[in-house]
């Protein structure tokens, strides 16, 4: 037997004082990292034991259940086969993450996305994913993407946020597998993976959404993943995405790296040193989030003392700012009393020279106040009959302008009802042909009747309102009349009477016959636009005339338009019989057809194709690649022919099958082609 030595430097051989220092450090170190080694020990242990058992329960990952008679026996055999696919994926899981740690290791722990052993940990963990998912059903087929848990991190939270914006700003990935992918490689790269995956396996009832309650990651094998995968943390990964086709890769587990002899290469590796450095790497792990806590920590006290501080200064501020206010509001006080005491003296002075100044201007004013008073109460009975007349005059004016807005309103109408009533005799001759646009004008002609109906009727009203008004008017006029001649006289007998004592008077007077002249004009004026409303009260009573008669010829026109709705009525149901009639017939032919398509492809299937035996077949019918244990035979249940899984993953209903099932691409196409046909 061949033995292998390696050539050592002495340089190399560690003195004994370093040995000493080195085992009192690990003396040292010990007392804090004793759980940590203990719990490295048992995951060590527990990756052993599972190493054989993995490999004997990797070719059962696939494997599918019979369907058995009995409710109760499919139920346990439907669990049992769940388990066993838990604890099958679990074990690869375990596999998987050992082997790629140690050939880290071995490579100084920086890795690239052409890794083997790190693209096999990626198909394990997306089988682990996809593992239990609820399928969505369409049109084409059944759709599986392990992504849509995936999204939920990032509203549980928030440090996520940069990875799924990053993977939806992608613009090669068209797919959901694919922005699965490019998350789990984000979140390795980030050293993040186990924290993100703990988040949604701490939300079970967010989970159930999207797997069955028999999933890996809604049962205690999904925390046992988690678990592992916080070894990870020691590799640093360097992928690229922009080059990597995500969407097209093939998920299949190569199991040839896990049948290799790892023993020569576990002989040769120094095992205390690997150990020690995962031990170190972990608890770098742990003190930089315990550094990461500590130092959000000191930043929230840093931010409450300066909040406190401030508080403090604002307290100490406002103190000082009360302390001024009361000391001014006292000094207000005080000045306040002396302005009172002030004033008061000052007003007792002020009412005893306003008592003395009164009595003699009370004296002095008594007998001009008498002469005035007559004098102003004329005035002011003149200056309120003159407002009242100026409103009713914009009263007057205000009911003008409505009605000459209301009578263009009506010559509008009457245009617009001129032009419809031709409309609608050009259109009582097509009534057969458009039924439809008659029902929606006869309406449109109903409510315009209604309204020119209701108008006229508020004409009338406003007409009657209108007479009464200036009958009114009139007799205002003759009081008004009446007031200005007796006021005339009393004004005459005041100027005799007061032409020798004031001047002051003849002025005031001349006023109120300048005031006169004006009043005679505007009662001048308002008689010629009561003769103009009265020859416009006439005319309007010409235009409702007018408008009766119009009204008659509608009421005819009302009649007809009832008879047409009539036979348009009884058009609409025969035509409604017979479209119905029209569509049980059509029901009948396209079932039929239906059925016709079935038959013709259930004989093509019995006649034409073939079922191919898996001893006769050794390369794919498609892409003509040879079948391994990675590469398995499929059959597809149209032509019979022989595919491999890539060649073949699609699935369609047959009518020879329940179900969906596996189809090869080609079969797929042609049945899709038939399926459009047929709905068009």
């Amino acid at each position: 037997i061949k033995e292998d030595f390696e050539i050592i430097d002495k340089k190399q051989i560690p003195n004994t004082t370093e040995l000493k220092n080195e085992e009192k450090e690990k003396t040292e170190e010990a007392r804090w990292s004793a759980p940590i080694l203990s719990l490295a020990k048992k995951a060590s242990e527990n990756l052993a034991l599972s190493y054989g058992n993995a490999l004997k329960s990797a070719s059962l990952v696939g494997f599918i259940s019979k369907p058995v008679s009995n409710d109760s026996t499919a139920k346990t055999s439907a669990r049992c086969h769940a388990m066993e696919e838990r604890a099958n994926l679990m074990n690869m899981m375990k596999l998987s993450i050992k082997i790629l740690i140690q050939s880290a290791l071995s490579l100084g722990r920086t890795l690239d996305s052409d890794f083997p052993p790190l693209q096999q940990f990626f198909v394990v963990l997306e089988h682990c994913l996809k593992h239990g998912l609820k399928v969505k059903k369409t049109f084409i087929g059944q759709n599986k993407s392990f992504f849509g848990p995936l999204e939920l991190v990032e509203k549980l939270c928030p440090e996520a946020s940069d990875i799924a914006t990053s993977v939806k700003n992608l613009p090669e990935l068209k797919t959901a597998i694919g922005r699965g992918r490019a998350w789990l490689y984000l979140a390795l790269m980030q050293k993040k993976l186990a924290d993100y995956l703990k988040v949604l396996l701490d939300h079970k009832h967010l989970l159930s959404e999207f797997y069955e309650p028999d999933a890996l990651m809604m049962e205690e094998e999904g925390a046992v993943i988690v678990g592992l995968l916080v070894g990870l943390n020691v590799i640093d990964a360097n992928l690229c995405l922009k080059g990597e086709d995500l969407d097209s890769q093939v998920g299949v587990i190569d199991f040839s790296l896990y049948l290799k002899e790892t023993q020569d290469s576990d002989g040769k590796q120094d095992g205390g040193i690997t150990a020690v450095l995962d031990q170190k790497h972990y608890v770098e792990e742990l003190n930089r989030h315990l550094s990461c806590t500590v130092a959000d920590l000191q930043n929230k006290i840093d931010c409450l003392e300066k909040t406190n501080s401030k508080l403090q200064e604002e307290l100490a501020a406002a103190t000082d700012r009360i302390g001024s206010l009361q000391e001014e509001q006292q000094q207000l006080k005080q000045q306040n009393e002396l302005i009172r005491e002030r004033s008061e003296k000052s007003v007792e002075v002020t009412k005893e020279d306003t008592k003395v100044e009164l009595d003699t201007y009370k004296q002095s004013r008594q007998g001009l106040d008498e002469m005035y008073s007559d004098v102003w109460k004329q005035l002011k009975e003149e200056k309120k009959i003159r407002l009242e007349l100026e409103k009713e005059l914009e009263l007057q004016i205000g009911m003008k302008t409505e009605m000459e807005i209301a009578m263009k309103l009506l010559e509008k109408d009457t245009h617009e009802k001129q032009d419809t009533l031709v409309a609608l005799r050009q259109q009582l001759e097509e009534v057969k042909a458009i039924n439809l646009q008659m029902f929606h004008k006869s309406q449109n002609a109903e409510c315009s009747l209604q309204q020119k109906a209701e108008a006229i009727s508020s004409f009338e009203g406003k007409t009657n309102e209108m007479m009464s008004s200036m009958k009114q008017m009139e007799e205002r006029l003759q009081h008004a009349e009446k007031a200005r001649q007796a006021a005339e006289e009393r004004c005459n007998k005041m100027k005799q009477e007061l032409a020798g004592r004031l001047d002051t008077c003849r002025q005031q007077m001349s006023q109120l016959d300048s005031k006169c002249s004006t009043l005679e004009k505007e009662l001048k004026s308002e008689k010629e636009q009561r003769q103009t409303l009265q020859r416009e009260l006439h005319q309007e009573k010409d235009a409702t005339t007018l408008l009766k008669t119009e009204l008659q010829q509608m009421e005819g026109l009302k009649k007809e338009l009832r008879k047409l709705q009539d036979e348009k009525q009884q058009l609409e149901k025969v035509c409604e019989e017979q479209e119905q009639a029209l569509q049980e017939m059509g029901l009948h032919l396209s079932q039929s057809k239906l059925k016709m398509e079935d038959i013709k492809e259930v004989n093509k299937a019995l006649k034409g194709h073939t079922w191919l035996k898996d001893d006769e077949a050794t390369h794919c019918k498609q892409c003509e690649k040879e079948f391994s244990i990675s590469r398995r035979k499929h059959h597809c249940r149209n032509c019979g022919d022989i595919f491999c899984n890539t060649c073949s993953s699609n699935e369609l209903a047959l009518p020879s099958y329940p179900k969906p099932v596996r189809v090869c691409d080609t079969c797929h196409t042609l049945l899709l082609q038939r399926c459009s046909s047929n709905s068009s």
